[in-house]
């Protein structure tokens, strides 16, 4: 189900961090511009099971997590915990190979952070894929599927607490969380490419543990198509911040409560795994087709 199918948590949770948001987002940022030339204008977040797709960026500059000042460390397995910044399709990218979970311990504020930076970086555009339990009967283990919309039933929002207003409003309008325009480019090359992609609406549940079939009824029931542990933190700052979200959501083992089965951690790290080289794919595709950079100020 969730976007640690597959993996085990290795280590303890982190401390809380308790420091001004804005001061640690512009140590991050010094720190990473002075490691890298590069500045990106398009951000990536690669869940479970998609670490290698970072290997199709030209000229790469890997710097790990744990030598970002306040970032987050993931602490499980196939989550590399690497920021790369490269070219890919044409344009200056930042790849965060691996992300952090709430379900570790970290906060909510924690757990975007990367994404605040990437924006401070001068990332406009923000691609976020992660692995998820399928619920639609449509699907089939390894489908590639865009997030139209989704459900926040994890207890908690990573705008909560005194809003800073620098980095956007108090109240941010979610009504196309997930660009429309970069939408109907995803559809045009997957139809191009003769690439299948589902469409579908995520519900993100705070975990650890994966869901009963009572639980996929009632998820189902109200609306969603997709289950995971993750995406929707990073949509919501992504939206606060004012930036583009493409997000796209590989099916790596389905969820249906009438034929469920014990999940086999090796069998969704294949399916993430066979649906990797046709996200590259389409994602670099996606990015060969945007329109020229607007970086904020």
């Amino acid at each position: 189900m969730a976007e640690t199918r597959g993996g085990v948590v290795t280590a303890a949770g982190p401390d809380a961090s308790g420091s001004n948001l804005l001061r640690d987002i512009e140590e991050a940022r010094a720190f990473v511009a002075a490691r890298a030339a590069l500045r990106p204008d398009v951000g990536i977040v690669l869940g479970t099971g998609l670490g290698q797709f970072a290997s199709a960026m030209r000229d790469p500059v890997s710097i790990p997590y744990a030598e970002i000042p306040h970032f987050p460390h993931p602490r499980v397995e196939s989550h590399a915990g690497e920021l790369i910044l490269g070219t890919l399709g044409g344009r200056p990218t930042a790849v965060l190979s691996g992300r952090a979970h709430y379900y570790e311990g970290y906060s909510m504020k924690q757990v975007t952070f990367p994404v605040r930076v990437l924006r401070a970086l001068g990332v406009d555009t923000l691609v976020v894929t992660n692995a998820a339990g399928g619920m639609n009967p449509l699907y089939e283990a390894g489908d590639i599927t865009a997030v139209v919309d989704h459900i926040n039933l994890m207890g908690d929002n990573p705008l909560i607490g005194p809003n800073e207003d620098s980095l956007g409003p108090r109240f941010p309008d979610m009504s196309e969380t997930y660009d429309r325009e970069l939408l109907r480019t995803a559809r045009e090359v997957a139809l191009a490419e003769r690439i299948p992609l589902k469409e579908g609406v995520l519900v993100a549940v705070a975990g650890p543990n994966l869901e009963t079939a009572a639980e996929y009824r009632f998820l189902r029931w109200a609306g969603a198509d997709l289950v995971s542990m993750s995406l929707v933190p990073e949509a919501i700052v992504a939206a606060h911040a004012g930036m583009r979200l493409l997000a796209f959501a590989v099916v790596t083992d389905l969820c249906l409560p009438d034929a469920l089965e014990s999940v086999d951690v090796a069998r969704i790290l294949a399916n993430a795994a066979k649906a990797e080289p046709v996200l590259t794919r389409l994602v670099t595709s996606v990015l060969t087709k945007l329109p020229a950079r607007t970086r904020h100020a």
